[in-house]
């Protein structure tokens, strides 16, 4: 009985030893596949980000769907223009004589290829769509639309993921607060996103940490 006692000691003493250091490096383990994958999300992010305010550029708005966005970039070019002052003598009824009158003249000097601007030779802008690291081949979800601000319809977009798409495998007490977070150092709310439905912004609610790892 004296053994058996000693071994139920043991067992238990070895379970808590576990449950001991397994609180102090779960969050540690969290933390660095939590931003190992969102620097991962966020690069992505910033691809999308650039390619909608390229397709704005050209088409006064944001594509509202991947494939529209994917076929821009692989045909849509930017025009390269040059603004220059010029003048004229021009008749003035008013006055009845001749009158110098300045004008800006806009000359299109070419085109450049939206594709060799923003990726060159990379093609990991056809896979735009694709969460990395996602267990399922999740995708990002990416919507288009307009706000009023002053009288002026302006265009937004906003594309977004959901934390738990990232960190499926990921302790679900330690998910729970991390979707929770509210803090300048982390990414805010449930989702990690870029862009605005509501707002005229092309920001996203990740934190300065995520630009740095991106340009390392």
């Amino acid at each position: 009985m004296k053994t058996i006692i000693q071994i139920v000691l043991w067992v238990g003493c070895i379970a808590l030893g576990y449950l001991i250091y397994n609180s102090i490096t779960g969050p540690i383990k969290f933390k660095e596949v939590k931003q190992e994958r969102f620097s991962q999300v966020v690069a992505k992010l910033k691809d999308i980000r650039n390619s909608q305010e390229a397709y704005k550029t050209v088409n006064g708005k944001y594509a509202n769907d991947f494939n529209s966005l994917i076929r821009f970039i692989d045909t849509g070019k930017y025009v390269i223009t040059q603004q220059r002052d010029s003048s004229f003598m021009e008749f003035d009824k008013t006055y009845q004589i001749d009158m110098l009158k300045e004008v800006k003249i806009i000359d299109t000097l070419g085109f450049v290829s939206v594709k060799d601007s923003l990726f060159k030779k990379d093609t990991r802008y056809k896979n735009l769509m694709e969460v990395p690291t996602a267990p399922n081949g999740e995708k990002f979800e990416m919507k288009a639309g307009y706000v009023e601000k002053s009288g002026y319809k302006a265009p937004v977009f906003e594309v977004k993921v959901d934390k738990d798409v990232v960190l499926y495998d990921q302790p679900k007490d330690l998910l729970a607060r991390e979707k929770a977070a509210i803090s300048v150092e982390e990414v805010n709310g449930p989702s990690i996103k870029v862009g605005s439905l509501d707002e005229v912004s092309t920001t996203g609610n990740w934190p300065a940490i995520y630009d740095k790892k991106n340009n390392q």
